[in-house]
């Protein structure tokens, strides 16, 4: 029987390659989303060219009901996931604390905090009735750095590093491992997205070096989920070489 994967933030970026690099290996997959468009194109992709089932469930990370109504309403059989990648996050703006903006601020926090929350609860559960399982964590190197202007971000990254040891301290009695994968800079929409569509300022974020591509970051994320059993990665920082130095960590 093949094994199931529910990764959040499908529609682009590390998770929509995730969702290829998980259905390679013959995994079925739960793929969740804003756009459903996009959801229902990669699925049919997948499915074609992978021979794998996908479910697609589209809602917003942020509202609560709207997570709880679409997990839990999957049929049962979908409820067996063995790895849960929680890839869903983002950054709005690149502003000092003192000129930051309030709706910025609770986006991130509403997504990259509790937003992963309101998935592990639910699927953590799923884990726990089944016997066991693997939630990875997208993190990032602005889990464990701090740099000028990245301030609410960086605490929202902090968050889940530490949800990551938590999560990881309260699940092992249970049979599950958890892990966090932390990149640093990676082309993706992520920089579009957080100066609001301003492609030109987001390409000049990877200006001068060679940063990582969403690709890079799934297949380190697969290498996590497809350790044996007895083995668990806690923690696992991916950088393009060119930020590999910690000085050089937030060049841009």
């Amino acid at each position: 029987m093949a094994k199931i994967a529910l990764i959040t933030g499908a529609t682009a970026g590390i998770g929509e390659a995730c969702a290829h690099t998980f259905a390679r290996e013959g995994y079925n997959l739960i793929l969740t989303g804003r756009r459903m468009e996009r959801l229902e194109t990669l699925a049919q992709h997948l499915n074609d060219r992978y021979n794998v089932e996908v479910a697609v469930s589209s809602f917003d990370i942020r509202n609560r009901d709207q997570v709880i109504s679409n997990l839990e309403g999957l049929p049962a059989e979908w409820k067996k996931v063995d790895v849960l990648v929680n890839n869903a996050g983002l950054s709005q703006g690149l502003d000092p604390i003192d000129k930051g903006d309030y709706g910025d601020w609770e986006t991130m926090i509403d997504t990259n905090i509790k937003g992963l929350l309101y998935a592990s609860k639910i699927v953590s559960n799923w884990m726990i009735t089944n016997g066991g399982g693997h939630i990875i964590n997208l993190g990032s190197i602005a889990g464990k750095e701090v740099y000028p202007n990245g301030n609410v971000y960086c605490a929202t990254k902090h968050a889940v590093d530490a949800l990551n040891k938590g999560m990881r301290a309260d699940l092992l009695q249970h049979g599950i491992r958890v892990s966090a994968v932390h990149p640093g800079a990676v082309e993706t929409e992520f920089s579009e997205v957080r100066f609001k569509g301003d492609k030109d300022r987001a390409k000049k974020v990877y200006e001068g070096f060679e940063p990582l591509v969403a690709q890079d970051v799934a297949e380190t994320i697969w290498f996590v989920a497809s350790r044996p059993a007895h083995i668990n990665i806690n923690d696992l920082v991916i950088m393009p070489t060119a930020q590999a130095s910690a000085t050089n960590i937030f060049r841009k």
